[in-house]
């Protein structure tokens, strides 16, 4: 179904969550925590969620000394490989406060390019969560090459949306809502509700700025169009309102979806 406003995430019969690295690392890294309470209390309600986690590399990174996003393919595959798994193990950790299991699965574009892998990564995602797992989804960095160098999980999160029939897709990150223009500039102002048939040209927007992430307001613009058009509700705001946004308080942008 496609949700008419904010307010109907606290009821809604499937969710796809994203949150990114920054958002869950270095200083940031109690609100993993704080995003799982939010979590479990949506799955106790009776809502499904899908959990779409960047934070391998971020994660990788203090594990091996390294204090800068590498700019190299091979060193940034052995930053994925080594943090992706005590990513999940965090995650696991924290969930099995309310007796949860995660599940994980690892994507890259060429799986959800190809109709068998996709329906595959369908059907896994589907299994678990009727199974009561919670599906922590996560590009395959470790053998990944384009989405490593120039993509980001928001994409990513909006086609998992898409692919899993979900009625609405949260993306998080550092900032609260989306703004006209960069909110750090005098005179921005937070959009409350864009339309489904909304020009997004219009709003001024920049990359991150954060050391770990590679998305931006860019990223969740492009990601918003991607579900939307497919009839998925988007609501864009920041990891510390996650609690808010599942209960379906007033935080926020919300992008409308199209009822085609």
């Amino acid at each position: 179904m496609v949700l008419q406003d904010r307010s109907q995430l606290a009821s809604a019969n499937r969710i796809v969550v994203k949150v990114g690295s920054s958002s869950i690392s270095g200083e940031n890294e109690p609100q993993l925590d704080l995003l799982v309470d939010s979590i479990a209390a949506s799955m106790k309600r009776g809502v499904e969620v899908i959990l779409v986690s960047s934070g391998a590399i971020a994660t990788g990174m203090p594990l091996l000394g390294i204090t800068t996003k590498p700019e190299d393919l091979a060193t940034s595959q052995a930053l994925a490989s080594v943090g992706q798994s005590r990513l999940i193990a965090r995650y696991q950790q924290s969930l099995e406060r309310y007796g949860l299991i995660a599940g994980q699965i690892l994507l890259t574009s060429g799986d959800l390019d190809g109709a068998e892998t996709r329906a595959n990564a369908g059907l896994a995602m589907n299994r678990l969560v009727e199974l009561g797992v919670l599906p922590i989804v996560n590009e395959n960095d470790t053998v990944a090459t384009q989405e490593i160098r120039f993509g980001d999980n928001d994409r990513l999160a909006a086609l998992v949306a898409v692919l899993a029939n979900a009625d609405a897709l949260v993306l998080l990150s550092d900032i609260d809502a989306l703004y006209d223009m960069p909110p750090a500039r005098a005179g921005a102002k937070a959009l409350d509700v864009i339309a489904a048939d909304a020009d997004l040209s219009l709003i001024e927007v920049e990359g991150t700025s954060t050391g770990v992430g590679t998305g931006g307001a860019i990223t969740k613009l492009g990601a918003a169009r991607v579900a939307t058009d497919a009839g998925v509700c988007v609501l864009l705001t920041s990891a510390a309102n996650v609690a808010k946004a599942l209960n379906g308080e007033h935080v926020g942008t919300w992008f409308s979806a199209s009822a085609s």
